[in-house]
């Protein structure tokens, strides 16, 4: 009982090994006019550990806690809501705002996904829960316009590190957040649920000795309560004791997940979490999932599959997936967090010979195998929104009208 309850409290992550990229955003300037070295000097460390790991970790970016904890509290609200007046915000068609419903969503195209989601791609308040909520789009629309100025420093810090003029991408994404259907930019709101102890016969399921439950989602259909714990087996990809820990598992096929393995499909996204809530990727060459950890404060950035392509994969965008947590302390809190997705306008033409000058630093690279997925995209080239409604279609398949 001792060695469980010790194996539970320990949360072997990348970051408690230091493999995780911190960089600092302190003194970087205003939207308007950011300072030059400070670009520069996160330009360059960008070009490392976007290359080299896919993310990285931004420190004193200028978003509080206070402002993301009022915005979690503001969607606790909203799931709070009856149900009938949830529905007039619901997510539907080709248009990616809006509320998304627990287990609509199947990154990997078939595994149901625990949370709840909230899209916001406009900020005209009679698209936003203002009415039921007061105070919603008002906070909602403030914390988006961070997201957007702080995605502008880091595009024009990604120009520096491709060494290619610091408004190229600028000027590739002049549209985000402008309501006019230009650009597909989102602020994500996501809630996952706590999966705790319950009696209520009804509402759980047994696995061993362990009873859960998923606490704000049992009014929601479908079923999509697992069979087993999808935490129970552990990945032995190396065939020895050292690598059966935390970080390395393995999900079978069919079974419960808070967010399925996927990449990002835009340019990059800026993620911002209250707790270490399960978060695991695959670094660049690796087949291993490793959970990430958390840093209280600090905004995750990972590449997307846009930027993947620009750069000829000299930033690859980044396999990642949300895991229902072995550890019943992570687990029993459920977890927020909030991505804000950069994507170019939608007219923007994506293809991998458009950056200039950057021949020259991509040798090494050039030398490993193309992916089938970088051919295709040679091959054929895609505006941003074409690319982004095609992997919607994936994403949400037949349930993109409900």
């Amino acid at each position: 009982m001792l060695k469980t309850k010790a194996n539970d409290d320990k949360v072997d992550t990348l970051l408690t090994k230091g493999l995780v990229p911190i960089i600092d955003l302190a003194h970087c300037g205003t939207e308007e006019a950011p300072v030059r070295s400070v670009v520069n000097r996160v330009g360059h460390q960008l070009q490392k550990c976007l290359s080299e790991k896919g993310l990285c970790l931004l420190v004193n970016h200028g978003i509080s806690d206070e402002k993301l904890k009022t915005a979690w509290d503001h969607l606790d609200d909203f799931v709070d809501l009856p149900n009938d007046v949830r529905e007039l915000y619901i997510r539907t068609g080709d248009d990616n705002h809006g509320y998304v419903r627990p287990g609509v969503e199947r990154f990997d195209g078939k595994t149901p996904e625990l949370r709840h989601a909230f899209n916001i791609c406009t900020l005209n308040a009679t698209n936003l829960p203002e009415e039921p909520l007061p105070g919603f789009a008002e906070h909602i629309s403030s914390l988006a316009q961070d997201f957007k100025a702080l995605s502008r420093f880091i595009l024009q810090a990604l120009a520096v590190s491709l060494d290619i003029p610091q408004s190229f991408f600028l000027e590739k994404h002049s549209h985000m957040l402008s309501g006019d259907h230009d650009n597909e930019s989102t602020l994500r709101l996501l809630y996952y649920p706590p999966i705790i102890e319950d009696t209520d016969d009804k509402n759980d399921f047994v696995k061993g000795s362990c009873i859960y439950s998923y606490q704000r989602c049992l009014s929601d259909q479908p079923d999509f309560r697992p069979e087993s714990n999808p935490r129970d087996e552990i990945n032995e990809l190396d065939g020895n004791e050292e690598n059966k820990n935390t970080t390395v598992r393995q999900l079978p096929n069919g079974e419960m997940i808070r967010c399925g393995a996927h990449t990002d499909y835009g340019t990059f996204t800026l993620l911002a979490q209250d707790s270490e809530g399960g978060l695991e990727v695959k670094l660049p060459g690796s087949e291993k999932w490793q959970r990430v950890g958390h840093l209280p404060g600090a905004i995750l950035i990972n590449c997307g599959e846009i930027l993947s392509i620009w750069t000829k994969e000299r930033y690859p965008a980044l396999p990642h997936r949300v895991v229902i947590p072995e550890q019943q302390h992570i687990r029993s809190r459920g977890r927020h967090s909030i991505a804000f997705f950069c994507h170019p306008d939608n007219l923007t033409m994506i293809s991998p010979n458009d950056l200039p000058n950057t021949e020259a630093g991509t040798d090494t690279v050039d030398k490993k195998p193309r992916k089938k997925s970088f051919k295709a995209a040679k091959e054929k080239v895609y505006n941003a929104y074409q690319l982004i409604q095609k992997r919607f279609r994936e994403t949400y398949g037949q349930q993109n009208s409900h």
